[in-house]
């Protein structure tokens, strides 16, 4: 009977790593998709209302499952007005300065700058929150921009300027997405995760769609057809079926490990751009990477103990292992 039960922990142990592994590699197929995308002359604001467009179904559809599954209280509009403002910072402003960006700047050091959203996280909760430090979290933390600034030589040395403006460009997505994920915290033990993602990703694509209305009223209906395919699989390969692989993985195996099995997103990044965008892969790129993947570790490895608990999160727990920009 124990061994039933151990053999039965042991699987799910192993599916739940499997989910996040897999769940961080489709997150990051996006900035593929979004490259290939710009290859055919679309643009940042297009991409992001096609995008944002067609996935609001699915993370409505997704709602409605949970809520036959399990009453839900009701919510304010004090905290409506609060959903519509994270959904702004987290899943639009973050998501349109990330496409931007990704016009400058290879798809590695993207990734590579935008898993480094954690140590935001740490210096926004210290010098705003007051919330303590130790002294290992700031070595990751240093460590960490160390490994981006290396991986940044390479795009530097072949772009110039443009590496700056795109490398600018991603980290203010990751600033803003980080804000995002303090005020997120706050809000997902009341509402539940499911409940904020639908919430802010409806956000999102209304002011996604505004925007490009803005821009270009016809935009959305006049593109070339390989504009729709890149955005249908965006919407739902990597933007809702990872988020259903992240919170499952997170009910199983808890978030301090899925965050490390996020590691595989940054290196899954670099590969995909080099077999299918044709980017280059040097010495240079994989050092900076090592630094940041290995003092993302450590920073993950040395949360706080209560996020260490021995009982499993439940699935409307939140956890910002990984960006949906």
């Amino acid at each position: 009977m124990h061994s039933a039960s151990a053999a039965h922990h042991h699987r799910r142990y192993l599916h739940g790593i499997l989910m996040a592994g897999v769940g961080s590699m489709l997150f990051s197929g996006k900035a593929i998709l979004v490259k290939l995308a710009f290859g055919y002359g679309a643009n940042a604001e297009t991409l992001l209302a096609l995008r944002m467009l067609m996935a609001l179904p699915l993370f409505w559809g997704i709602f409605w499952w949970e809520s036959r599954r399990k009453a839900m209280d009701p919510i304010t509009w004090l905290d409506r007005a609060k959903l519509f403002f994270l959904g702004f910072l987290g899943y639009f402003l973050s998501s349109y300065i990330d496409f931007l960006g990704l016009q400058y700047i290879s798809v590695g050091l993207e990734r590579i700058v935008l898993y480094l959203t954690p140590t935001i996280v740490l210096i926004i909760s210290y010098f705003v929150l007051k919330k303590p430090v130790s002294q290992l979290q700031w070595i990751s933390l240093i460590v960490g921009y160390i490994g981006v600034f290396i991986v940044f030589i390479q795009d530097a040395s072949s772009t110039g300027i443009n590496a700056w403006l795109g490398m600018a460009l991603v980290f203010g997505s990751a600033c803003s997405y980080a804000a995002y994920m303090i005020g997120a915290g706050e809000m997902v033990k009341r509402i539940g995760s499911v409940r904020l993602v639908v919430y802010a990703s409806s956000a999102s694509a209304f002011l996604s769609i505004a925007q490009s209305t803005i821009h270009n009223p016809m935009a959305i209906f006049e593109q070339p057809l390989p504009i729709y395919w890149f955005s249908l699989l965006n919407a739902s390969l990597c933007t809702v079926i990872p988020m259903l692989l992240i919170m499952i993985a997170i009910n199983r195996i808890g978030s301090p490990l899925v965050a490390q099995a996020g590691i595989l997103g940054p290196v899954s990044t670099i590969f995909m751009g080099y077999l299918i965008l044709a980017e280059p892969i040097t010495w240079t790129q994989i050092s900076g990477m090592t630094l940041v993947m290995a003092a993302m570790w450590l920073l993950v490895r040395n949360e706080p103990q209560r996020k260490k608990s021995p009982n499993p999160k439940r699935s409307d727990d939140f956890d910002g292992a990984e960006p949906l920009n």
